[in-house]
């Protein structure tokens, strides 16, 4: 539901959101901020910026991080904020004003009035106009309900070499107004197409999967070439999901390593989509759906790449990142002897640099 007032307290599960944000950009302003000439960040739904507990909202976490990674900082950093009502916009930017004295000299931040479609059609529709593109962006869509997020300019954002979104799903917003007239353009507009009434008759979760496909199905349309999805659940209520799109497996794997990194946070959790009831957040982590997802594309097919390994791990095939893949992983299928090694490619067993050769027997 949309908060009426300025500010409000803070949701218990927008807390979820705000730890995935805080530990991805952590990377990305450290890779793309050392990297490029260039980087910008969106804030389609921008908010206030603060709660009424005093907790920061996702413009004021994403500039935090900044001035924690400006020793790294080499790119010009730009920041749009984009938050469509007057009051909440006018209080978003007092508070940036407080903190521009403490960014790093090339970063620039715009407090936007206006709706997300309209303002980001507008840059999209001027970078044309110049004959340039989108410099390396993530932008953050985070809405209350449906309406407001069509496919056609996450599609723009997407069509970008480097262009990144991090989408809050709706899914319980969708459910309940399926099948209502008013939103039939609203829901029309956020998939891109009006296959969504193909998914009216269905029930349960057949429904749901059914929705979540589509979507998924539409940002690849749009230009992803890996697209994350995981749940977060409160005990055994589904709250919303999040959708990561990207074009480059390590930005999905990033993002994986961010949200494996949330840990359990009073009764809400995150779930996995390409394991069965995969739960992240818990100390001791069952590895057997990565074993199974190496066996399943590698075994039998000869000689490969630890590099062809880790892309794989990293992609969207997975629900697991990089990071998980040597020590718990090919080590034990190693000793196992489910691993055989080129030891022409390493110096050291157990060990997995870059050129290492295995295969799975």
């Amino acid at each position: 539901m949309t908060p009426q007032a300025t500010i409000w307290p803070l949701d218990p599960h927008t807390e979820g959101k705000h730890k995935v944000l805080r530990r991805y950009l952590e990377a990305w302003f450290a890779i793309l901020g050392s990297k490029s000439g260039r980087i910008a960040f969106f804030d389609g739904f921008a908010g206030p910026g603060q709660y009424k507990g005093g907790e920061e909202g996702s413009p004021l976490i994403a500039l935090r991080v900044l001035q924690e990674h400006r020793a790294k900082l080499k790119a010009e950093v730009h920041f749009w904020f984009i938050e469509k009502d007057p009051a909440r916009a006018a209080h978003l930017k007092s508070l940036v004003e407080a903190r521009k004295p403490s960014l790093p000299p090339r970063c620039h931040v715009t407090v936007v009035r206006g709706a997300f479609d309209a303002t980001m059609n507008k840059v999209f529709d001027t970078i044309d106009a110049r004959g340039t593109k989108l410099a390396p962006a993530f932008v953050m869509v985070d809405p209350f309900g449906v309406s407001g997020t069509p496919m056609s300019v996450i599609s723009r954002i997407l069509r970008g070499n480097k262009g990144e979104v991090y989408v809050s799903f709706m899914y319980r917003d969708i459910n309940r107004f399926r099948a209502a007239l008013q939103f039939e353009e609203h829901l029309t507009s956020l998939f891109g197409t009006d296959e969504w009434r193909n998914g009216i008759p269905l029930k349960g979760a057949a429904r749901k999967d059914f929705f979540y496909g589509l979507y998924e199905g539409q940002l690849r349309k749009g230009g992803a070439q890996h697209v994350l999805h995981y749940d977060l659940y409160e005990g055994n209520r589904l709250v919303y999901a999040i959708f990561f799109a990207t074009r480059h497996w390590k930005g999905a794997d990033r993002m994986k390593e961010a949200i494996w990194k949330v840990a359990r946070f009073g009764d809400f959790a995150f779930h996995g989509t390409r394991s069965t009831q995969l739960t992240l957040g818990f100390e001791t982590i069952d590895y057997s759906p990565l074993r199974k997802a190496l066996q399943d594309r590698f075994k039998g097919k000869g000689w490969v790449t630890i590099e062809q390994v880790m892309e794989f791990v990293g992609s969207d095939q997975t629900d697991f990142h990089t990071g998980q893949l040597k020590t718990p992983v090919l080590v034990p299928m190693e000793d196992e002897g489910l691993i055989e090694v080129d030891p022409n490619t390493r110096k050291k067993k157990r060990r997995y640099p870059n050129g290492t050769r295995l295969r799975l027997l």
